[in-house]
């Protein structure tokens, strides 16, 4: 009989765990100049913990190659400091993966903001709003 699953599988706590403990490594102990302002955004482990996909971001554009170089050197210092404060029988190998969905959201809003500025100096910036209501409406009447 299979058991039902209850919330999160255990690679998944496990991720989360290994995700709030390297957020605090960089933050806290690692002392290379080359890694700027990095943010852990997620961690995703293989079903036997032996790998560990670590996807993160930079504040400045132009530091992300720099800061890859020294999240790679450091890996071996990461992944020891992670096996001493996470208890398990197999620290994984870390693999730092730069993550793009920060970059794109942001391509994203400003293209959002742009029609909407587009939109508010074509159609006036108190009819924006009314104006595909009153086309629906018009539509209506036909």
């Amino acid at each position: 009989m299979a058991k039902a699953r209850k919330g999160f599988s255990r690679a998944d706590r496990i991720a989360e765990q290994i995700q709030r403990e390297l957020a605090e490594l960089v933050r806290t102990g690692l002392k290379d100049p080359r890694a700027g302002w990095i943010t852990i955004t997620a961690v995703q482990v293989t079903r036997d913990y032996s790998h560990a996909k670590v996807f993160y971001t930079v504040m400045d554009e132009k530091t992300r190659e720099v800061s890859q170089e020294a999240l790679e050197h450091s890996a071996g210092y990461l992944r020891s400091e992670l096996g001493r404060s996470i208890k398990m029988f197999t620290t994984p190998q870390l693999h730092f993966v730069y993550d793009e969905s920060v970059s794109r959201g942001m391509h994203m809003t400003s293209l959002i903001n742009q029609v909407a500025r587009e939109d508010a100096e074509k159609f006036g910036a108190g009819e924006a709003a009314d104006a595909p209501a009153e086309t629906d409406a018009e539509d209506e009447d036909e």
